[in-house]
């Protein structure tokens, strides 16, 4: 008669059962054969947690050696805006983490006016045109964006965000679209956000966006609440209600 394999789960071996005279049956155990593991393999603990990305990021002795790194992950990615790689994305933000980490500035609206006021260029957002919005926005051959201003008035409580298109109709022409806002301090990082207005200049311009301006203003409204993460004398980190990421180099406001 052939022999019957049953598994014994609590010794974790196998019971081979073969027949012998008068008593029935006899189990021979022979322990479980474990697979071999990989050469180099490396064993995680089950419900371990992930590694932060800031953990991707390299050791550097000082905050400017983390900002040139910043900057040189940012070269050549317009800004994120019309997408980046998985990889990009991961060591860019590994890069921000770690500035975020050690901002020195810890409590930046009791600091405004020193730290915040003034005009800003956008290098780096989460905010991203793809797909069919891209299309419809006519940002592939069509309409070029421009550079991202944001100009902070501290007495008067407001932020003007400027973005530069320029068109390509019977000829060449630029515009800008721009989005006054408001803003309150609710803690020592943290200001709310209220939309105001928001114009299109030239009337060119405004024309080709007028059927998508909805989807135009939805993209870049800044209404919310705004989280200052990191601010210098030159750089300035945010994220938002909406879970995105602003990167932003002080500037020159004759740029605008």
């Amino acid at each position: 008669m052939a022999a019957s394999l049953l598994l014994s789960p609590s010794a974790h071996r196998h019971c081979i059962t073969t027949p012998t005279r008068g008593t029935g049956t006899q189990c021979h155990t022979a322990a479980r054969r474990r697979r071999p593991r990989p050469r180099g393999a490396v064993l995680v603990a089950r419900g371990a947690a992930v590694p932060p990305e800031q953990s991707l990021a390299p050791h550097y002795e000082t905050l400017g050696d983390a900002k040139a790194a910043l900057y040189h992950a940012l070269e050549g990615v317009d800004r994120g805006i019309f997408g980046i790689t998985s990889a990009k994305r991961s060591e860019i933000h590994a890069l921000v983490e770690l500035l975020e980490s050690r901002n020195p500035t810890p409590d930046p609206t009791h600091k405004l006016q020193d730290k915040v006021d003034g005009c800003w260029r956008l290098i780096y957002s989460t905010i991203s045109i793809l797909g069919k919005r891209r299309t419809k926005l006519g940002l592939r051959d069509f309409i070029s964006l421009g550079d991202f201003f944001q100009i902070i008035d501290v007495k008067e409580e407001k932020a003007v965000s400027v973005i530069k298109f320029s068109a390509r109709a019977l000829k060449i022409f630029s515009g800008q679209l721009a989005i006054e806002a408001s803003y309150t301090i609710t803690t020592k990082t943290r200001v709310g956000i209220k939309l105001e207005s928001s114009t299109i200049t030239p009337d060119q311009l405004m024309n080709i966006f007028q059927k998508n301006y909805d989807m135009l203003l939805a993209i870049f409204n800044p209404e919310g609440w705004l989280e200052i993460t990191y601010v210098d004398e030159s750089l300035r980190i945010g994220r938002d209600d909406k879970a995105n990421i602003f990167v932003l180099e002080k500037t020159e406001s004759s740029q605008v």
